[in-house]
């Protein structure tokens, strides 16, 4: 075993890591009164008073007020509904009235499959959703050995319907909410693809996604590491990796972050500490009202002079460009390939009284060079497009002309 795959051996895998709780509630109350709506006062709102005073700059509520009265006394299928419908109905506005597809408010009944959802198995079709720029449904990234990338799903690819239900306005759970379902059955998407002059039908059936997170292969005496999600296992399968590189005397690597649609921050800061010196910078959470948690590597930076390539593509998001972008800006490590995707915003759960809950956006991730990650993405050193009859996977066994430059690029270190 070489002196690196000793240090590698060294390293402690798991990072301790603090994550700054931020937000806050208010209470929403309500009285009926028999023609007029009572005076409640909110933060930043202001009801019209008795003598027709308002505060301008604030919301008026009693015209909210107002309304509800009118439902209940003239809406001819009054008795069908009930407050809280109407009162789920208010709120699930509000979040909607953001226009950001990342918040969203969810009843007891939702926030409770919401948190099934992201916590156990579940049948889907193994693709990561976003929205683009014109606030469509989009395939981030299908994820390898799932239904979505054995029927051609690509990075970029528009979800225009869904079993025949339009997504326009959809926000991004809702569309996963209609997709996902009981393993074995089928879901038809009505997909646009840059270049299509209409949109195309994929039927796929629905499987148990188990994500593969890491693929390795030795190309000569480069080591190519595929990264495909940052989930929970992906920290002792990355450093498995490691460990069979160094024993296999690898002079350089190439990490592969195509496809790769992100996952838990914690992992990608970890994984970091493989390359960066202790105590690096490797991105902030910056909230509106500029305050920011910062995240640092650590371990011992055991690979901080390893000849290195990146690759990258539109499915690479979240961690994934974190951590391509933290070792860009801090190592000059070359990026190859092409733009990644741009989803730089953090979400956070906040449970309600009642068991309901809101996911709303309330932050930045911002790179050590101070670029916001969210929209614009990462444009890489060397551009290479993929010919359009081969999907950018790292596993592929035809021309992958983004991997050769990736593999030239650090030879032509290894060189040096």
């Amino acid at each position: 075993m070489s002196p690196r795959a000793k240090k590698i051996l060294e390293i402690a895998v798991i990072a301790v890591l603090a994550i700054a709780v931020l937000g806050s509630g208010f209470w929403l109350g309500w009285a009926a009164g028999r023609k007029y709506p009572k005076n409640i006062m909110v933060t930043n709102a202001a009801n019209i008073t008795p003598d027709g005073s308002s505060t301008a700059s604030a919301a008026d509520f009693s015209t909210f007020w107002q309304a509800w009265q009118t439902i209940h006394d003239d809406y001819l299928r009054e008795a069908s509904t009930t407050p809280q419908k109407k009162l789920y109905g208010a709120i699930g506005g509000l979040v909607t009235s953001l226009g950001d597809p990342y918040s969203e408010f969810f009843n007891p009944q939702d926030n409770t499959q919401f948190q099934q959802n992201i916590t156990g198995n579940f049948g889907g079709i193994g693709a990561e959703l976003g929205v683009d720029k014109k606030n469509i449904i989009t395939v981030i990234a299908p994820i390898k050995g799932t239904p979505a990338a054995a029927a051609g799903l690509k990075a970029g690819d528009e979800i225009f319907s869904i079993n025949g239900s339009s997504t326009e306005s959809f926000a991004v759970d809702d569309a996963v909410n209609l997709i996902r379902g009981e393993i074995g059955t089928k879901v038809t998407l009505s997909i646009f693809r840059e270049g299509w002059t209409k949109p195309q039908d994929f039927t796929l059936t629905r499987a148990k996604i188990s994500v593969p997170s890491v693929d390795f292969e030795m190309k000569g005496n480069v080591a190519h590491i595929s990264l495909h999600e940052f989930t929970e296992d992906a920290g002792p399968a990355f450093y498995n990796a490691l460990v069979k590189a160094m024993n296999q005397n690898a002079q350089g690597i190439v990490l592969d972050l195509r496809d790769d649609p992100g996952g838990y921050l914690e992992v990608a800061v970890d994984l970091s500490g493989y390359f960066l010196k202790s105590g690096t910078l490797v991105v902030s959470e910056v909230g509106r009202q500029g305050t920011s948690t910062v995240y640092h590597s650590s371990g011992d930076g055991a690979l901080a002079d390893m000849p290195m390539a990146i690759l990258i593509n539109g499915g690479s998001a979240s961690a994934a460009e974190i951590l391509a972008g933290a070792l860009h800006d801090d190592r000059s490590i070359p990026l190859v390939g092409e733009k990644s995707f741009g989803k730089g915003t953090v979400q956070q759960l906040e449970s309600l009284a009642d068991g309901s809950a809101i996911k709303l956006t309330v932050a930045h991730w911002v790179l050590p060079s101070g670029r916001i990650l969210d929209h614009d993405g990462i444009v890489p050193d060397y551009p290479v497009a993929m010919p359009t009859s081969t999907a950018a996977s790292a596993s592929t066994t035809i021309s992958d002309p983004q991997l050769e430059k990736a593999l030239s690029v650090v030879r032509a270190q290894i060189g040096k």
